[in-house]
C-alpha cells in the first residue's frame, strides 16, 4: 500500500508541473503575439558620391538642409493601396535621428496610378503629413511643430528630403 501511495504522490506532483509548464506557454505565447511589429522606414538615405566634373547644386536660402532618399517600394505600393487595411507600422527618417511613426487618417486612390495620403504622427510627436504618390515617386509636406520637412523629385526618379526655413520661404 506504501508504494502505491508514494506512486499517487509522484503521479500528481508531475501532473502540477506538466499543468504549470503548459500555462507558462500559454502565458508566454500570447504576450509574445501582443507585441506590435518593429516599424518599416518609408525611405532610407542615400550616400550620394560628388559628381566628377560637376559643381555642387547652390542652395537656396530657405534650405537648412537636404540629402537623396531612396524610398522601400513594396512598403510605398502599400501605403497608397486604400483597401490595404490594416497598414504595418511606417516610419519617415528625418534628420537628427528622428523617426515619427504614421498615424495614416486618409488616403485617396485616384485611377492613374496616385494616391493622396493624409494623416498625423503617433505620439509623443506632435505634426502632420500630405504625401503624393504617383507611380513610384512620392513629392509630400511634413510638418512638426514649427519645423517644415518636403520631399522634392530630383530626377530619374531620384528624390530628396529637405528641412526648410519657414522665415526665409519666398511668398506665392
Amino acid at each position: 500500500m506504501r508504494l502505491a501511495r508514494n506512486d499517487d504522490s509522484v503521479i500528481h506532483r508531475f501532473s502540477y508541473i506538466l499543468l504549470a509548464t503548459v500555462v507558462g506557454l500559454i502565458i508566454g505565447q500570447l504576450a509574445w503575439a501582443d507585441e506590435p511589429p518593429t516599424p518599416k522606414g518609408l525611405w532610407h538615405s542615400v550616400l550620394t558620391s560628388p559628381s566628377a566634373g560637376q559643381p555642387p547644386m547652390p542652395r537656396k536660402p530657405w534650405m537648412l538642409r537636404e540629402r537623396e532618399i531612396s524610398l522601400d517600394d513594396p512598403l510605398l505600393q502599400i501605403l497608397k493601396d486604400a483597401g490595404a487595411r490594416p497598414l504595418p507600422r511606417i516610419t519617415i527618417e528625418l534628420f537628427d535621428n528622428t523617426n515619427p511613426e504614421l498615424n495614416v487618417s486618409s488616403t485617396v486612390s485616384r485611377i492613374n496610378n496616385t494616391a493622396v495620403i493624409r494623416g498625423t504622427f503617433k505620439p509623443p510627436v506632435q505634426g502632420d503629413f500630405t504625401f503624393v504618390i504617383t507611380g513610384n515617386l512620392l513629392i509630400g509636406t511634413i510638418q512638426i511643430g514649427d519645423r517644415i520637412y518636403k520631399t522634392d523629385h530630383i530626377a530619374n526618379g531620384r528624390l530628396r528630403l529637405v528641412e526648410l526655413d519657414p522665415d526665409k520661404m519666398p511668398r506665392d
